[in-house]
């Protein structure tokens, strides 16, 4: 007989990502590039097996193949485990009916049969975009002291911001009395995590009538949650005190990787006591030339600087050619930057050429926003593009 797992996770892996406009045209939001050499999706899994937390489950839909060759076998997160480790879940058809992921609740209900092989008590619930450090083994010890049947993490966020979140209202103890799904006027500006720890018993009772249910629609922070309430079922908050950013948009996207930089980050990467794995190409180290200038900056394996790079994170393979500038700026990796070319507070992904004496972007100063290029695309010599611009083709100017 099987041993059982004490608490598994179920990581939503599935969104199209869509406000990350040429960044997920082809690939799922939890595996763009982030921080000169991870994926957002390295840092719950990292936080599972930092916790203790040995069988997840990732649920991919949109775009997966990337994802899942990401993903591999695990090993990079030491979840290669013969029994438990990581499972990429796919939608597929069942004898009764099959369905793509109607909704959050929905994806976990259709992998009901994976969650019950391993006879869990707990089942913690997380989302594969967001950038954090957090020890998921502390939740679950203070879900269990309260006999919670479900938990919800919580952060504080400027009031004027807490209507984009599922807003907690609390009594003193932190139990929840009320739960408003992005309300328009918050009544308190502690906002959910998406990160769930749910007494398993209750939630397959839960998702069960949910998925009953003609007008739900099939959504934790809408639906679930909000019956769990209704029922007098015991609710918490954990709140959170560390780095915790949403990448669901390019300025924090951009934002999150600039927090990477300085003496002192706001969020630090190279933590020893808390590690983020990651799938690492193989690469040569990198090699800044003679001519080269390089401050305030993440520079990867493989890449080749000659010109100069300020405050700005370079993925692995990235060639910064003689009298070209990069400032303000993420490159993903393979981005050739040809001799002359200027970046500026822009993205750029992966395996772009920028031709000879091209411009990309403008200053922050200028407020136009981020130009974003997207992956595989060549900008012609002497072109600009304009700041705030979003190109996903070849580029030969307007």
């Amino acid at each position: 007989m099987l041993k059982k797992k004490e608490c598994i996770a179920m990581l939503l892996a599935g969104g199209q990502g869509s406000r990350l406009y040429a960044l997920t045209n082809n690939i799922a939001k939890p595996a763009v590039a982030f921080g000169a050499k991870y994926r957002i999706i390295d840092f719950p899994l990292s936080n599972c097996i930092n916790s203790g937390i040995d069988t997840v489950g990732v649920l991919t839909q949109y775009e997966p193949l990337e994802l899942n060759e990401y993903i591999g076998n695990g090993q990079p997160w030491d979840l290669d485990r013969a029994y438990g480790g990581v499972h990429i879940l796919s939608p597929y058809q069942a004898k009764k009916k099959s369905s793509w992921y109607e909704g959050t609740a929905n994806a976990i209900f259709q992998n009901m049969s994976f969650m019950k092989r391993y006879d869990p008590d707990y089942v913690l619930i997380l989302s594969g975009d967001h950038i954090y450090k957090m020890n998921y083994a502390e939740m679950l010890r203070a879900h269990k002291a309260t006999g919670a049947d479900c938990t919800i993490a919580a952060i504080e966020v400027p009031i004027k911001e807490a209507s984009r979140f599922g807003v907690l209202n609390c009594n003193p103890d932190g139990s929840i009395y009320e739960f408003e799904e992005k309300p328009k006027v918050p009544k308190s500006n502690l906002a959910s995590m998406g990160i769930y720890i749910f007494t398993a018993k209750k939630l397959f009772k839960y998702l069960a009538a949910d998925d009953e249910d003609p007008a739900s629609e099939k959504d934790f922070g809408k639906n679930v949650l909000p019956a769990m309430l209704n029922a007098g079922e015991k609710m918490f908050s954990y709140r959170f005190k560390g780095y915790w950013k949403d990448v669901g948009t390019i300025s924090s996207l951009w934002e999150s990787n600039m927090d990477l930089l300085g003496a002192e980050p706001a969020f630090d990467v190279a933590d020893s006591d808390w590690k983020i794995h990651s799938r690492n190409p193989l690469a040569p180290p990198e090699y800044i030339g003679a001519t080269a200038k390089v401050a305030n900056s993440m520079i990867a394996l493989g890449c080749e600087v000659e010109g100069t790079v300020v405050n700005s994170v370079l993925a692995s393979n990235v060639v910064v050619e003689e009298g070209a500038i990069v400032k303000d700026s993420v490159i993903m990796a393979g981005t050739v930057v040809k001799k002359g070319a200027k970046v500026t507070y822009s993205i750029v992904d992966e395996n772009v050429v920028i031709g000879e004496g091209a411009s990309v972007g403008t200053d922050m100063e200028c407020k136009a926003g981020i130009a974003v290029l997207g992956r595989n695309i060549t900008v012609a010599a002497g072109v600009s593009v304009a700041g705030g611009k979003i190109i996903d083709k070849d580029y030969k100017g307007e």
